[in-house]
């Protein structure tokens, strides 16, 4: 049963723009069946209608017939939903429940006035998450704070609680910053190993670059090993996907157009995507960029090109020698690749290449850990809640890893596991594919 939200309002006001409201087709084609309720991550913490896909996609009903406003607790419905699309891979009517948030979450930045403090926070995680060249100004500092032990101090004396929420949330999250791979820069070109069987081009991401380049090296490594000749462009911009989550519609727009234009000059056969919500942006730009006259064609072609390098190497046959590991991986499957892409054998087939190596699949493995691009810094109680659940789920088995494709579910899965005491490594599945064929030490794994 649906909260009292606010007064009616009178007269059926027109509460959304005509740019991209949300899609009357799209919100028609819900039969309110409830499937989508036990898949959702917010519905399965509190039980509320209001917080499933169902009850949101009502408050938009209302909402176009004049029934609410944009009220603070109206648009806190939208704000908790996490985008998982996990309602899509369960719905039975094939609702686009993404293309709703997303076309949702553009009318509320552009129509609801938010609280100071929430509009400083969210432009400032905006600027600084999406240039790359802005977080590495942040390495020296970030690096001595953790190199000169005032990480472990701050944490054993309790400091860090003083800190404003989302603060605290973004330093929970640090990773370590020791290895020397953190924020290596790769070349423009490495040279496939043996005969050649593709060229590609790697996106290397905004976070993932500056503070997890590892997983790219690793990444390129592989590819290059498999034979292919990798690509990578120098200062690579957003792709806009952290922009998208936060309603932030034309700056991802502008974000998506530079890296058409970044990519188009070179001749490659794949976009080779190893973040989970990189790739589903990507693979949407024929959608996003669908008004642009110059550049709809030109994403329908790009977006064609990109595939999760899972799925690359599914097409390849293995032709690198691999080395055995010994190790117990429990699997989590990150939201933007078993949902927004549909993969989910594939990882798990790459895996199972290595001898040795042993997975092991997690209860609600469908449910979300809480990252979600930027989530975890704008809504961090129910980040925090939907991490914790994770970790206990990955405590409940014999794990001694965990593997993921993507950097937010690697920084939360790693800080929820650090605080509930049970410090596993979490890693990218490309750095364990590598550790295999080159016969090193996993950074961070066991001996």
């Amino acid at each position: 049963m649906m909260e009292q939200l606010a007064t009616p309002v009178t007269g059926n006001p027109k509460i959304f723009d005509d740019y991209h409201p949300p899609a009357a087709e799209l919100l028609n084609a819900c039969v309110h069946c409830g499937f989508c309720l036990q898949t959702c991550p917010t519905y399965t913490l509190w039980g509320k209608e209001q917080d499933s896909p169902r009850g949101r996609i009502q408050l938009i009903n209302m909402a176009i017939e004049g029934e609410v406003g944009l009220t603070e607790l109206y648009v806190s419905h939208f704000d908790h939903c996490l985008g998982c699309l996990a309602c899509v891979s369960a719905c039975p009517s094939g609702v686009k429940y993404g293309k709703l948030i997303e076309a949702m979450r553009g009318q509320v930045e552009r129509h609801y006035l938010r609280p100071l403090h929430q509009r400083v926070l969210r432009r400032m995680v905006a600027a600084v998450f999406s240039r790359p060249a802005r977080m590495r100004k942040l390495m020296a500092p970030l690096r001595a704070y953790q190199r000169l032990g005032l990480q472990r101090l701050a944490r054993a004396l309790g400091l860090t609680a003083l800190l404003p929420r989302s603060l605290r949330a973004m330093e929970q999250l640090l990773p370590d910053l020791s290895h020397r791979e953190t924020s290596a820069v790769l070349p423009s070109r490495i040279a496939p190993q043996g005969e050649k069987r593709r060229s590609v081009v790697l996106l290397t991401g905004c976070v993932q670059s500056v503070f997890m380049g590892q997983v790219n090296a690793a990444t390129a490594r592989v590819l290059a090993a498999e034979g292919c000749e990798v690509l990578v462009p120098p200062e690579q911009g957003c792709c806009g996907a952290l922009m998208m989550d936060l309603g932030q519609e034309q700056e991802a727009l502008d974000s998506a157009r530079r890296l058409i234009d970044q990519f188009a000059p070179l001749a490659v056969d794949t976009i080779v995507l190893n973040a989970a919500g990189c790739g589903a942006a990507l693979k949407d730009y024929g959608y996003l960029l669908r008004d642009d006259p110059q550049y709809r064609d030109r994403a329908i072609a790009f977006s064609a090109k990109c595939k999760d390098v899972s799925e690359v190497l599914a097409e390849l046959k293995p032709r690198a020698p691999r080395h055995p590991i010994a190790l117990r991986v429990a699997f989590h499957d990150p939201c933007h690749l078993q949902h927004a892409q549909g993969l989910r054998e594939q990882p798990r087939a790459m895996l199972r290449t290595i001898p040795g190596l042993e997975l092991l699949e997690l209860s609600e493995g469908a449910l979300c850990c809480g990252s979600a691009g930027l989530y975890g810094l704008v809504q961090q109680e129910t980040a925090h809640q939907l991490g914790q659940r994770k970790a206990e789920r990955i405590i409940a088995t014999p794990a001694q890893a965990v593997a993921t494709g993507n950097p937010g579910c690697q920084l939360q899965l790693r800080a929820m596991l650090n605080e509930a005491g049970h410090p596993l490594p979490v890693m990218h599945y490309m750095e364990l594919l590598d550790a295999s064929i080159s016969g090193t030490h996993l950074p961070g794994g066991p001996a």
